[in-house]
């Protein structure tokens, strides 16, 4: 397989190049896919990403859109107190809010910090303008070392890792079950670096229980995590009648899979 003589795309004595297959006809979807987008995040499906999102957003680069919601009062820093709403708001658990703002402040703190001071920050606070500072090792490498997305990386991400699916069902996947995330997680790990291990399960296991539904994350929901279109969404979501009916246990309004198994969420 490949494009033309001596630019094969798989190769025999490399069996991964072919069991994890890189989506080849991403350039008909979106310009120049490999070229990393500073405030869009586009998809095949949606090569002009959240639009606006993106417009509301503009000066702030895509890792920066990623967080942006946890910054309640727009100041640029993110406080544990931030954080600690952000997730109920998303409805997640009382245990689970604490627990996800201990980790993400105690963790990720200082790197931004590093930007303003080489003193940790006695708050924990976290600063968006430096928050490319947070990227690990072990993730999935859609957004670069700036910030930036790539929308090349996040359709190899769904074709590597789907291909079996993408066969049976004639079509590029458009969702994941957990096993496919799971080796997705598992692809993606580096050798000696056990904190992005650890830093990429925490937050694909947090995305999934946020977004899945009949066992499935869908690829929209995880681009617009991605960009963090889907919490303001959620949100507004959760202030209707209707709530929010994706989930799993740890958030939805009381929804577990899909259906509603509490009168009220935790």
């Amino acid at each position: 397989m490949g494009l033309r003589s001596g630019h094969a795309l798989a190769v025999p004595l490399a069996p991964v190049t072919t069991t994890r297959p890189c989506r080849p006809d991403t350039d008909l979807h979106v310009e120049r896919p490999y070229l990393p987008r500073a405030s869009v995040a586009p998809s095949a499906e949606h090569p002009d990403g959240s639009v606006q999102h993106a417009i509301k957003y503009r000066r702030y680069s895509v890792m920066q859109q990623h967080c942006v919601y946890w910054d309640g009062d727009d100041d640029g820093v993110i406080w544990p107190r931030d954080t600690w709403k952000g997730f109920r708001d998303l409805g997640f658990n009382l245990l689970f809010s604490f627990w996800a703002t201990i980790v993400i402040h105690s963790t990720l703190s200082f790197p931004t910090r590093l930007g303003v001071s080489y003193l940790p920050d006695p708050f924990f606070r976290i600063y968006l303008e430096t928050i490319h500072a947070d990227k690990h090792g072990s993730d999935s490498g859609v957004f670069d070392t700036e910030g930036r997305f790539i929308p090349a990386r996040f359709e190899d991400m769904w074709t590597k890792y789907t291909a079996g699916a993408a066969t049976k069902r004639g079509a590029p996947p458009t969702t994941m079950t957990l096993s496919e995330l799971w080796n997705f997680m598992r692809g993606n790990r580096l050798a000696m670096d056990p904190f992005g291990w650890m830093a990429s399960f925490l937050e694909w296991i947090t995305t999934f229980l946020l977004v899945q539904k009949n066992g499935e994350v869908d690829k929209e929901d995880v681009r617009k995590v991605l960009d963090g279109s889907l919490f303001f969404e959620i949100r507004c979501a959760r202030e209707g009648n209707e709530g929010w009916n994706q989930g799993f246990g740890f958030g939805g309004d009381g929804f577990v899979g899909g259906k509603k198994m509490l009168p009220f969420g935790l």
